[in-house]
C-alpha cells in the first residue's frame, strides 16, 4: 500500500512556524538580559529607599514620643556648652533631682571623672552628700522608654538600683546594654562635639576610665530653664 504524501505547503508552514518560535524565544531571552540587571536594580532602589523611609521614621518617632520638660545647659572650662533637653515625664523623680542640684549650684566646680571613648563621659560628683533616688528604669519597675543612644544623659549608680545620687554620664556612642539597667533622663540636642573632644582628649589611667585630677574636665555651671 502506498504512504500518503504530506502537503508540501503544510511542511513548509510547519517548519515556518517553528523558525518563528525559536526566533521569538531567542528575543525573549535577550530581552531578558537586557531588563534583569535593570529589574535588580529597581528592585534594589526600592528597598533601600524603604530602609531609608523607615530609619528617619523611627528616629522622628523616638524624638517626637519624649516631651522636653525642661533644658539644661552644662558649661564645660575649656570646651564649651553643652545643650541637655531633660524628659520629666518619663523619668520625673530623675530630673527633678538633676534640676534640685543644678539650681542649687552643687555642680558648679565639679567635673568629669570617668571617660571612656566611644562608650560614655561621667561626671557630677558633687562635695556633699547628697539623698539617693529610685532609679526609673525597667529593671526596677519602671517604664522609662528612653534608650541609651549618642547623646544620652543617664543616671550613675552603685551596685544598688537605688543608689544614685547625683553623678550622671553622657552617652559618646549608642550602648544598648544599658536600656532598662540605668535611668536614662534626656539627650544632648546640641554641642555633642564637646563630648567627642572630652572623649578624645582623655588619658584613662585605668581600664575603668579613671581621669587623674588634674586632666579632668571641669563642669563650671549648670543651669536649667523649664519648658513651659
Amino acid at each position: 500500500m502506498a504512504k500518503k504524501k504530506k502537503n508540501s505547503n503544510y511542511v513548509t508552514e510547519k517548519r515556518i512556524a517553528a523558525r518563528e518560535a525559536a526566533l521569538r524565544e531567542k528575543k525573549k531571552e535577550k530581552m531578558m538580559k537586557i531588563l534583569k540587571p535593570i529589574i535588580i536594580t529597581a528592585i534594589s532602589l526600592v528597598l533601600i529607599a524603604a530602609v531609608i523611609v523607615v530609619s528617619v521614621w523611627a528616629t522622628n518617632k523616638w524624638s517626637q514620643n519624649f516631651k522636653a520638660t525642661h533644658h539644661a545647659s552644662i558649661v564645660v572650662e575649656g570646651y564649651g556648652t553643652i545643650h541637655v533637653e531633660l524628659y520629666g515625664n518619663e523619668a520625673p523623680a530623675t530630673v527633678e533631682n538633676f534640676v534640685k542640684l543644678a539650681n542649687d549650684g552643687l555642680y558648679d566646680g565639679s567635673d568629669f571623672h570617668r571617660i571612656i571613648k566611644g562608650y560614655m563621659a561621667q561626671g557630677g560628683s558633687v562635695d556633699i552628700a547628697v539623698d539617693t533616688i529610685k532609679g526609673e528604669f525597667s529593671a526596677n519597675g519602671f517604664n522609662n522608654r528612653i534608650k541609651h543612644r549618642r547623646g544620652v544623659i543617664s543616671m550613675a549608680r552603685p551596685d544598688s538600683y537605688n543608689g544614685a545620687s547625683s553623678q550622671f554620664f553622657i552617652m559618646h556612642k549608642t550602648n544598648s546594654k544599658l536600656d532598662g539597667q540605668y535611668a536614662a533622663f534626656g539627650k544632648v540636642t546640641s554641642g555633642m562635639e564637646i563630648i567627642d573632644a572630652i572623649c578624645e582628649r582623655a588619658n584613662p589611667t585605668d581600664s575603668n576610665g579613671s581621669i587623674a585630677e588634674a586632666d579632668r574636665p571641669v563642669i563650671t555651671t549648670i543651669t536649667i530653664h523649664e519648658v513651659h
